[in-house]
Order: structure tokens, then sequence, then C-alpha cells
């Protein structure tokens, strides 16, 4: 290990340990291609140790039977000392993903939120006592499912580990986080948070690593109870798969391919700048964008004259910089990947109308960027409208009946999000019904309020994160029936 790089080790029982097979692997800088870490490298013995101080600390009780109220403080002080590393946790964040720093700013936020919103649920979680006679008394008892997987991705590092991790704490669960080995770093940082705040020992670890090295074997565990993943289908379908060998909950947030359907009517100036930020936000790498963006024809050229101008004042530069508004993408191996999305357009067919502005200052060159493009000319079969592309790609085609752009909208495996933008309340509640997506947006596009359910249909993944729902996922249904006339 060089000395003049962070050393990323796992985080076990409250103490930070090197990888068992003494292996570690770079974690690179997006905007310049630098090495800024290198983190643990871990194996089957590493998921194993993470497990066993996971179980240790749920059976002993250390953290699921301390009293509500005392569980609560320690999530409001995780808070408190998220906010008050808050510029440095969103530089972390924005060196390790490349997103723009006003982005990861608010990504912080929100995370410390979830910790503050989950400590107010922690004392209110009741159970019920249904009747069942004059006899017997029948209570139903809500406690945590007990150790919980959680393996997050690197679009949002932190925010989706404070997404999954708050909730679960919150039932009182014990947690291992598996970071994405993209992005390791913020992750680390809030075990040490959460240490700080009084959590105790072996309640929250992380382990980093590969999916193939780690993540399987965390998910294999007979030991764990649960597994909550945010990332790919591909990877999904996998990690469903192996636990079905020991038949433990499995929550999904996969991929996605939302529509975005712009209705004649619609505030024309809103919906070219939301359609727009829906997918070009955080370089186009995000699960819900509405990449597949369907025009009435009657206002189909004012529309591409408005994506036009919008694309043209994109500021793609080091996230870093005041003014930057698109970073790098997250890794050489992701921009090989969209890049390949954009050639197949161009070989199927797609014709480019506009494309953004790569940096030109040298310090950049080795940076992971790639200008925003926009398709018309698409068809419903074309591969850029088929798959997840996880960039800054749009596709435009017109429509001209709502029946049509609601055929069109769900013609995918996919149901994570989707918006619409119209005046009409009539059609927009009509066609918010008829799309088939966990979430539906009628004139925003991406919000996503932490006290709201966040998921999808179909191949997009099951359960639900944030909001109630998302806090009953870590949480089981006990039966207790009591003979009074015994």
């Amino acid at each position: 290990m060089g000395d003049d790089l962070l050393s990323l080790r796992n985080y076990i029982a409250g103490v930070e340990v090197e990888p068992k097979r003494g292996t570690w692997f770079e974690v690179f800088n997006p905007a310049d291609g630098s090495i800024v870490a290198l983190a643990a490298r871990s194996g089957a013995e590493d998921a194993s140790e993470a497990v066993a101080a996971a179980c240790d600390s749920f059976q002993r009780g250390v953290w699921a039977h301390l009293p509500e109220r005392a569980r609560a403080t320690v999530l409001l002080e995780i808070s408190r000392r998220i906010r008050e590393r808050r510029e440095y946790l969103a530089r972390t964040e924005s060196t390790d993903s490349g997103k723009p720093l006003a982005d990861a700013e608010a990504d912080i936020d929100e995370a410390a939120y979830l910790f503050e919103y989950y400590a107010g649920w922690v004392t209110k979680l009741g159970g019920e006592i249904p009747p069942v006679g004059p006899h017997a008394m029948s209570l139903v008892l809500r406690e945590p499912v007990g150790v919980v997987v959680c393996i997050t991705p690197w679009n949002y590092p932190m925010l989706m580990a404070a997404q999954k991790i708050a909730p679960a704490l919150a039932a009182g669960c014990s947690v291992i986080v598996k970071p994405a080995e993209q992005t390791p770093m913020a992750t680390l940082e809030l075990a040490r948070i959460a240490t700080a705040a009084g959590l105790p020992d072996g309640v929250l670890n992380v382990v980093h690593g590969y999916g193939m090295e780690v993540g399987e074997a965390l998910v294999d565990s007979p030991l764990v109870d649960m597994v909550s993943f945010t990332g790919s289908l591909e990877v999904g379908r996998r990690i469903q798969q192996r636990a079905a060998h020991t038949v433990k909950k499995v929550t999904l947030e996969l991929g996605g391919k939302s529509p975005n359907i712009v209705f004649a009517d619609a505030d024309l100036e809103a919906a070219i700048r939301g359609s727009c930020f829906g997918v070009f936000w955080n370089q186009g790498e995000v699960c819900s964008a509405g990449s597949r963006v369907f025009v009435h024809r009657a206002v189909w050229q004012d529309f591409l004259d408005g994506v036009g101008g919008y694309v043209n004042q994109l500021r793609i530069g080091h996230p870093l910089e005041a003014g930057t508004t698109m970073g790098p993408l997250v890794s050489k191996e992701h921009w090989d990947r969209v890049h390949r999305y954009v050639e197949v357009g161009l070989n199927e067919g797609a014709r480019p109308i506009f494309e953004g502005r790569l940096p030109d200052d040298p310090r950049l060159q080795h940076g992971y960027y790639l200008a925003p493009i926009v398709f018309s000319d698409v068809t419903a079969e074309m591969t850029i409208m088929r798959e997840e592309i996880f960039g800054p790609v749009m596709s435009i085609i017109p429509f001209d009946s709502d029946a049509d752009a609601v055929q069109w909208a769900n013609d995918t495996p996919y149901g994570l999000a989707a918006a619409i933008w119209t005046r009409d309340i009539g059609r927009a509640l009509n066609t918010a019904k008829a799309v088939r997506a966990g979430t539906v947006w009628i004139n925003d596009s991406q919000p996503a309020p932490s006290e709201s359910p966040w998921g999808g249909y179909r191949q997009s993944g099951n359960g639900r994160e944030l909001g109630r729902q998302g806090l009953e996922e870590f949480l089981e249904t006990k039966h207790i029936y009591v003979n009074l006339k015994a």
C-alpha cells in the first residue's frame, strides 16, 4: 500500500481491520483517472467475520433490546454528526463518484434527514390486539427481521447506504454493508460516525470488495436473515437465486427505463426543463432516468428547440469546480458501456440531433467524461429504447394519441418510475393509473421524498424503500395467542 493513499479497511465489530487475504484494490477519481485510495479486497473469510459480529450483536440484544427512546436518540445523533461533517462527506462523495459538489451536498443533507426521519418512527412501531372472543387474547407484535446485508450502488453511495441503514437500525436489526467497489469511501465514514454517535459495536459493519468474491458469500450465509440490494437487473437476479437456497427475505431495487410523456397541453417550458433534468441529472446515472421521452406531435418542434437550448447550457467539468452541472461517469468501464450504447444507437439508425461539449481542460483528459446526446428518429424496438443505459442519453419519439403514449410507456420490462406533463388533471390521473410504475410524477421529474415509498413493478424489483413501507421491510410479524381460560 502507498503511504500517500487512503487505506479503506473493513469495519467489523467497531474496529477497522485489514482483509484476511492481505489484498487491496484501487479506487479511482473519475474526474482525472487518478488513484485516490486502496480498499480492502475482501473474501469469504471477511464475510464470515462480519456476519459473526452482526449475529453476536443481534443475539445479545445490545441494540435490538435497547429501549426505543435510547435507539431513537442514537439515530438523531448520527444525523447530527453527518450534518457536522457535511463538507468533508460531500467532497468525499464527489471525489468518489464524479457528481458535482452541489449534488453531493444535497445527497449528504438527505442522508442526514433519513436518520432523523426514521428516529421518529422508532417509538411508533406498535402492534395490534385483534378481537378473538371473550376467552382469548391475540397479540400481533412487530420485531426486527435480524441480520441484514445491504448491498449499495455507486451512483448515490452515501444516500443509498443511509436509505437502507437508517430504517434497518430503526427496526432494531444488525447490519452489514457492502458498498460498490467504485465508491467505498463515504460508507466507511458513515460507520465511524455511527460508532461515535453511540451505536454498539457489531451493529453496523462495512465490508469492501467485489460481488463475486465477498458479496455472494454474504448473501449465501445461512446466518443472514435478509438482503437489501440496489443495482443492476443482472446482479439482482443472481442475488435472488442465491438467496433462495436459504429462503431469506430479499428486497431489490433494480433498473429502469422510465417513460416521460409530454402532452400538447403541458407547460412546455417546465416540461422541457424537467424532461432534460430527468435524463442528464447525475450524469444520467439514475435508475429512474426518464430516458424514453414521448412528445405529442403538436408540440414536437418547440420541444426539440427547447431541449437543444438546455443541452447547450450544460457545463461539463471537474465536479469540485463551481458552475459544473455535469461531471464524469463513475469509471472507465462504465464510460465504455455507455459509449457502446451510443454507437449501437447510431448503427441502428437513430439520428443524433443534439450533443453536449466535452471539457477542454488538459488536466481532465484522463477523466471519464461523456457528452450528453439526444436521439431522434428512434423506434420502440431499438436497443437504446429497450435497455437501461445509465448515462446521459435521451431518445425522443412523437405520438398522436393518449392511447399511443400509454402503450409505448408500458412497452418495457421495467416499471420503476414515469413522468407525465399536462395541465389536464383528468388526463394526468388517468394516465398515471394506466402506467405500470412504482412512482408516477405529474408535472415534475425525479423527486423521491424520504417520507414516501420508492420501488418498482416487474423487473425493476420488489419491496419498497423510504417512508413507512421502507421500514416495514425490516420487520417480522409475530402472533401470540393467549388462552384466558387456562
